[in-house]
């Protein structure tokens, strides 16, 4: 398996990354331990996860049982926490989930850490990312009425000092390793690495975007900002949620799956998805290409640094989907998945 520098530092990663959004809710602790297990006999040796996981549905009582049960697994195996890169994120402003829904600040940010060492069972983290931005994105499908203008850029900027302030505090104290974001922008991640700079502070490493065959929203400026200033894409939905499985075409809402939890798929069912899943599906079928490896192999050889984060409910959808990460896509396949981007543009 590929590995990749992360970010400006000495530390590499594999091109693709354990999630772990659904443990505790639908995936049950044994079997994700038994993922762990599989995970990093594969070679795989980052895994993500976060303080508010387990999702679909996110509920304050669930809040922080995914970071247990990857503590347990750590408690239990307590010779193989240097075997993996551990990222973990502190939740932003919310419905009352977390910390009654409070914006991130630098109390907030330490304490964040210190809960979740302890559910995790680790004297350190290696990557701690901001989930979103207290000032908010456009990402989530908020691209489509996005609206900056009651931003403060005074506020902005002070926030994210003081946030780099307690993240050397921090580092310092050998509790995180690297400061990283998530769901942010290409403006936001410039400012914090500008500030960074002329502080000495510590510099943003990872971003954890939305990354897919039909979410492109990273190829343009992000992509220059990733090359230009060692950004390593760490990207989440590389399957779209399930839809690039193919499973929920024709109307289909298999048992069990995330649709049949959520309805939209958080905003990605859209009228004009579903054909643009279809233009991927017969893609893969004229190069016998199975659609999930193509939609993986396509996010890890983008000319920019990515590591892909999967996850998969079930040890047996984990072992379909590590039977294929040696796949590379043609040429050929590359420019037919350009020439179907351009038909079906942002189809959510």
């Amino acid at each position: 398996m590929r590995k990749i520098q992360l970010g400006t530092t000495d530390t590499m990663i594999t091109d693709y990354c354990l999630g772990t959004m659904t443990w505790g809710n639908q995936t049950p602790e044994a079997d994700a331990h038994r993922q762990m297990d599989m995970a990093l006999a594969a070679g795989i040796n980052i895994v993500d996860t976060a303080e508010m996981y387990p999702v679909n549905p996110v509920r304050a009582e669930t809040v922080g049982n995914t970071e247990t049960i990857l503590g347990n697994w750590n408690r239990a195996n307590p010779a193989r926490r240097g075997d993996y890169i551990l990222a973990t994120k502190i939740t932003g402003k919310n419905a009352a989930f977390v910390r009654m829904g409070e914006d991130i600040t630098a109390a907030s940010f330490t304490a964040a850490l210190d809960a979740s060492l302890a559910r995790l069972g680790t004297e350190y983290i290696d990557i701690y990312q901001m989930h979103w931005p207290n000032r908010g994105s456009y990402h989530f499908r908020q691209n489509w009425g996005y609206d900056p203008s009651a931003q403060v850029k005074s506020v902005t900027l002070a926030h994210m000092e003081e946030i780099l302030d307690a993240a050397d505090r921090m580092i310092k104290a050998g509790k995180m390793r690297y400061f990283a974001l998530s769901n942010d922008t290409v403006w936001g991640v410039a400012q914090w690495m500008r500030l960074s700079e002329e502080r000495g502070l510590p510099r943003v490493m990872s971003l954890q975007n939305e990354y897919s065959l039909l979410c492109r929203l990273y190829d343009t400026d992000f992509a220059e900002l990733s090359v230009n200033e060692q950004l390593t894409l760490l990207a989440y939905s590389p399957l779209a949620a399930g839809l690039l499985t193919g499973k929920y075409q024709n109307g289909a809402i298999p048992e069990g799956s995330r649709m049949e939890g959520n309805g939209d798929l958080g905003g990605r069912k859209s009228p004009r998805v579903f054909d643009a899943v279809a233009a991927y599906l017969d893609l893969a079928q004229k190069h016998g290409i199975d659609p999930v490896y193509m939609a993986l192999a396509f996010t890890v050889q983008r000319p920019f640094s990515v590591s892909t984060i999967f996850g998969a409910t079930t040890s047996a959808q984990l072992a379909r989907i590590l039977d294929g990460l040696d796949v590379t896509l043609s040429g050929d396949v590359l420019d037919e998945i350009d020439a179907i981007h351009r038909a079906h543009p942002l189809p959510y």
